[in-house]
């Protein structure tokens, strides 16, 4: 029986693990930076945010920081 919680508790660990990153990977290779031509190029709109800079507003939904 303790030798079952011990398994549990290890798989509960490493799932956890490989989750958190998952997600990191997936953050970080969500959210690249995009040029003005690049945005332009891909139907996007060029939007000004007050204290962050400009973005590209992308078709899909999603916003790219501007480099």
């Amino acid at each position: 029986m303790r030798m079952l919680r011990i398994l549990g508790l290890a798989l509960a660990a490493a799932t956890l693990a490989g989750v958190s990153a998952v997600g990191a990977v997936s953050a970080a290779a969500s959210s690249p930076n995009i040029s003005r031509d690049d945005c332009t190029a891909a139907g996007g709109q060029i939007v000004s945010r007050p204290y962050a800079g400009d973005a590209c507003a992308l078709p899909d939904g999603t916003t790219q920081p501007i480099t």
